[in-house]
């Protein structure tokens, strides 16, 4: 069975920095994609970032160039590092899994319990 196991939220004051880990347990060969979302009170989950296993990035608009997507193939991790917070960052962040192999369903996204990150101003 594959879990997503995140860590690394916390709260923080506007302009500071968190970063946020992801690591999937289990019997896990390998990982095509590896992201993060978010979603805040009232809102609809929305995509953060994401990595391929080739290292291939997506970032949201209004997070580019302050927060940077990286991953550790070997280890299937995926990190999140955030710099510059701002309140409008404040969500739990989930961290998701696509194309996992082996998997006893495969097409199957995997995501984690999620982790709260509060910017305060």
């Amino acid at each position: 069975q594959v879990q997503l196991v995140e860590s690394g939220g916390g709260l923080v004051q506007a302009g500071g920095s968190l970063r946020l880990s992801c690591a999937a347990s289990g019997s896990v060969l390998s990982i095509k994609s590896m992201g993060w979302y978010r979603q805040a009170p009232g809102k609809q989950r929305e995509l953060v970032a994401a990595i391929t296993s080739d290292g291939g990035t997506n970032y949201r608009d209004s997070v580019k160039g302050r927060f940077t997507i990286s991953r550790v193939n070997a280890k299937n991790t995926v990190y999140l590092q955030m710099n510059s917070l701002k309140p409008e960052d404040t969500a739990v962040y989930y961290c998701n899994a696509d194309g996992v192999f082996p998997s006893t369903t495969p097409g199957r996204t995997y995501w984690g319990q999620g982790t709260q990150v509060t910017v305060s101003s």
